[in-house]
């Protein structure tokens, strides 16, 4: 049997070998902690990703600010704090937080879609598609990308497009609650109701723990929907193919006679291009014998601090002049008003028509057809565009004396003066337009009284001017909650009332003309 050869090592080629084990073992001592601080790291990372998938936001960015602290050159906890701060809209601190990241790795395709996502949501719009589409560009796998771009294209009044970039950011991560509910939005927008419904559904199998009174709120907008898409058809019109109807002007607000269902009695309305949905007073439902057909949660409003019960209910027929809506949903609510209202005429109802409200006429004309040409291609350079958010209201850009960059205003009929937020109130450029009166506010959820108001020297929609204009300063958090990206003011009645408004709400767009020659 032949033996392997003995290997024989010197004294000094032991105790090299000692030493090198010796290293070793030290390296790995040393080594060991600060490995499993790096895992420790990415274990609370992920759990505050989870805590702001879950709306747990607070919690979210508590653990997020630690670990920027412990390790300011920790990107990826820097880009998800931007996102948390995104959610919970303090639009400036993520603004720097998500730029310092970029600042470094102008690739990071995590902190570009974070980038266009606070765009989107903070009402910069313009800024965000080119943001978007670079991130999708380096990477087609960015989920959060594909659900703003959704966003960005609904807001546009592309829908089609919003619910192809939706359901991809929904394939690429299926677990994301905001995902579905914006695809529910969309889904409502586009008339697929039983598809909301489920998207809804959906929303609520996979969101974290929320307040019970949103949950109950979406519950009843699922019935709701359900409800419609077992309809044959919503919104259908008939009668002539124009009609024009004279419309008393209280408090700067239009209002007109309309028919519903069979009653012989007219019921007074105001024309609300600032909600999506029809209201329907409970008065005028208990008279006209309207039941709910769904209801679920509480809503809050601007004007007052209270709430009031979401009920659906659904009329046959609303006739203004010689043109006829039927099939409509409606919300049946408390009016709260000083003068006698039966309710609003929403944007589902007037949009089936080019709509022009003459406020030097007191006219409001309703006609299938652009037969006056106010939407030729002659007058484009007199047209704004306009963007509908999923809370069903209309946002133009507006320029405020002061601030150096367009604001995004709804345009709102229903609104007897114009309003600013507190947060644009609180500005230096603004504050020295704080004036000596006082306004009471009536909204939906009650009343605001000594509510501030300021005398703007000049605010511009567009060519449109008033200088001065009169605003008061509210909070519109409830508005921005709801509205999906940032809007910053109203502009009402007293702004409006001195021009004849057309609206092309299937295009999406305006036209202003005065009344009398502006002041420059």
């Amino acid at each position: 049997m032949i033996q392997p050869p003995r290997i024989r090592f010197s004294r000094r080629a032991i105790r090299l070998i000692g030493c090198a084990i010796f290293l070793q073992c030290l390296v790995l001592a040393f080594s060991a902690p600060a490995f499993s601080q790096k895992r420790s790291a990415r274990n609370e990372l992920k759990e505050a990703m989870r805590l702001t998938r879950d709306n747990e936001l607070k919690k979210g960015e508590e653990i997020l600010q630690r670990l920027v602290q412990a390790d300011p050159d920790f990107a990826k906890a820097r880009t998800e704090l931007a996102f948390n701060l995104t959610k919970q809209r303090r639009f400036v601190d993520a603004y720097e937080t998500v730029l310092s990241v970029l600042d470094k790795d102008k690739r990071d395709t995590r902190a570009l879609s974070v980038l266009g996502a606070l765009l989107v949501a903070s009402g910069r719009l313009r800024e965000a598609r080119g943001i978007l589409y670079r991130a999708l560009e380096l990477d087609g796998g960015e989920h959060l990308a594909w659900a703003s771009l959704g966003m960005l294209d609904y807001y546009d009044n592309d829908v089609d497009d919003a619910l192809k970039s939706l359901k991809r950011a929904i394939y690429l991560a299926p677990r994301e609650p905001d995902y579905y509910f914006s695809l529910a939005q969309a889904s409502a927008r586009a008339d697929r109701y039983k598809d909301a419904a489920t998207a809804y559904d959906r929303f609520l199998a996979v969101s974290g723990e929320m307040d019970i009174d949103r949950r109950e709120r979406i519950k009843g907008l699922v019935s709701f929907l359900r409800y419609l898409g077992d309809r044959p058809s919503l919104y259908d019109v008939s009668g002539a193919s124009a009609t024009s109807i004279k419309f008393e002007l209280v408090t700067n607000r239009p209002m007109v006679e309309v028919y519903l269902n069979d009653n012989p009695k007219p019921f007074r309305f105001v024309i609300d291009t600032g909600s999506g949905m029809t209201v329907v007073s409970e008065t005028a439902a208990k008279a006209l014998g309207i039941k709910e057909v769904a209801r679920g949660g509480k809503g809050r409003g601007v004007g007052g601090d209270g709430t009031f019960p979401i009920v659906y209910g659904f009329l046959n027929e609303i006739k203004m002049g010689d043109v006829s809506v039927h099939n409509i949903p409606v919300y049946i609510r408390n009016v709260r008003t000083r003068n006698h209202i039966d309710g609003y005429l929403g944007l589902a109802v007037i949009s089936k028509y080019f709509t022009t409200l003459d406020y030097g006429t007191n006219t409001l004309m309703l006609s299938k057809d652009d037969t006056a040409q106010v939407f030729s291609k002659a007058n484009v350079e007199h047209m704004l565009p306009l963007r509908l958010t999923p809370s069903g209201f209309l946002s133009g850009e507006v320029g405020v004396s002061g601030i150096e960059t367009n604001l995004n205003f709804i345009v709102d009929t229903a609104a007897s003066i114009s309003v600013i937020s507190d947060n644009v109130a609180s500005a230096e450029a603004i504050k020295k337009y704080l004036s000596d009166e006082r306004y009471k506010v009536v909204g939906v959820a009650g009343e605001t009284v000594d509510v501030p108001a300021f005398l703007l020297p000049r605010v511009t929609f567009g060519n449109n001017v008033r200088a001065p204009l009169v605003a008061v300063a509210l909070d519109l958090d409830v508005i921005n909650e709801a509205s999906g990206f940032d809007q910053a003011g109203i502009l009402g009645g007293n702004f409006l009332k001195n021009y004849r408004v057309a609206f092309d709400f299937k295009n999406a767009r305006i036209r202003l003309t005065p009344l009398v020659a502006e002041t420059q």
